[in-house]
């Protein structure tokens, strides 16, 4: 695959994800990018994300690859919290 130039979102996401090919990510940085630890261990078990674990003990660091997970992730928007209104209570403001 060649690096694109020509400067479209779509070549430009090709050229991210290609360059991040060899690189890798930890498990907890993997699953803050995909939208949690129970998505990347889904992802992992459907075969879309790679992950390399090189010592076989339970507390071995696990690898994910970069460019699996970036494929993969999602944008978390920070949530506008709606005020609770008491119906009641905005009666007592009014009337004060």
């Amino acid at each position: 695959m060649n690096i694109l130039y020509d400067g479209t979102a779509e070549s430009r996401l090709a050229d991210i994800l290609y360059v991040m090919e060899d690189e890798t990510f930890g498990f907890r940085k993997s699953a803050s990018i995909v939208g949690g630890r129970g998505r990347l261990t889904r992802l992992i078990i459907a075969g879309k994300v790679r992950c390399d674990k090189p010592l076989n003990v339970q507390n071995a660091k696990c690898y994910c690859n970069a460019s699996d997970v970036l494929r993969h992730a999602m944008v978390r928007v920070k949530g506008r919290s709606k005020r609770k209104t008491n119906e009641k209570d905005n009666n007592k403001r009014v009337a004060s």
